[in-house]
């Protein structure tokens, strides 16, 4: 398999003008993707922010395996987290809650020496996580650019909500991929532009991890979860009609979709990382 590399020249610009920024914030968010919450963390951006209170947000929570709480990992070794969906209000009253709490210090500070100026929150991530679709559930209303693809956000949004502001920067990935497998997972939730990427592989690597994690989901969207992973797509092809003149298989459709499924939460709710690949990121 042809290995996943990235950290083009935008993401080392974007890590500059965040630790210019760091100083203008009195915390930080850092969005993860709830279903590969390890692949999903830079651990770079941790050591820019220093001493600063941080709070590790599980976004797309919807799209993840309930069963699988890394939140509550998270907070058992001792950091703030919380694991919600950006693209639902339920979660808002939590999201503020946790924020107020994570500035807690700050704010009364701020009150006993009678400043009044918003509490500002960098919120922080690698890319296609959330971050701008978080920060339009706080302001509650269509504020940040948002995109279901990598690279949306290229440059800083100060966007005001309420008594808080709140700096939507650009998506930043780990300037080095060893583990390759986190890499995958990477590209299959879109956090990887699809151009840079040898699709068929990535849609092969996915349906071979859902085949072993999630087989009745496979199952129920396909009606197999049986044979080798090239056979897997050519149930899908048969199933969504996916035939060339001469009855051949229209593979590139069919691992568009495959990837397509997965990411709209089509093959049901997934979590591909595990305990250990929290671990092996520092969480």
């Amino acid at each position: 398999m042809k290995t996943i590399q990235w950290y083009p020249g935008h993401m080392a610009k974007a890590m500059r003008m965040m630790e210019e920024n760091l100083s203008l914030s009195d915390a930080v968010v850092f969005v993860l993707d709830a279903r590969c919450p390890a692949a999903s963390f830079n651990p770079r951006l941790l050591s820019l922010v220093k001493d600063k209170p941080v709070l590790f947000l599980l976004n797309k929570a919807d799209l993840a395996d309930g069963r699988k709480d890394f939140a509550v990992r998270i907070r058992e070794n001792g950091r703030k987290a919380l694991s919600m969906s950006a693209n639902s209000q339920a979660g808002l009253r939590l999201l503020k809650a946790a924020m107020e709490d994570l500035a807690s210090e700050r704010i009364e500070r701020n009150r006993q020496r009678g400043i009044k100026k918003p509490v500002r929150f960098m919120i922080a991530g690698i890319p296609n996580t959330g971050k701008s679709t978080v920060i339009n559930l706080l302001a509650g209303a269509k504020k940040a650019q948002t995109g279901d693809k990598a690279g949306v956000t290229r440059a800083k949004q100060w966007v005001k909500c309420g008594d808080l502001e709140l700096l939507d920067t650009p998506g930043t990935m780990p300037p080095a991929c060893e583990n390759q497998a986190l890499a995958r997972r990477l590209a299959y939730v879109g956090s990887i532009n699809d151009d840079i990427l040898a699709i068929d592989e990535i849609a092969l690597a996915l349906l071979e991890e859902m085949q072993s994690a999630y087989p009745m989901s496979l199952t129920e969207r396909y009606g197999t979860c049986e044979g080798s992973s090239l056979e897997l797509l050519e149930a899908v092809c048969k199933k969504r009609g996916f035939i060339l003149r001469g009855g051949t298989f229209d593979y590139e459709r069919g691992e568009r979709a495959v990837l397509d499924d997965f990411r709209k939460g089509k093959l049901g709710r997934v979590t591909l990382d595990s305990f250990d690949d929290l671990a092996s990121v520092g969480l």
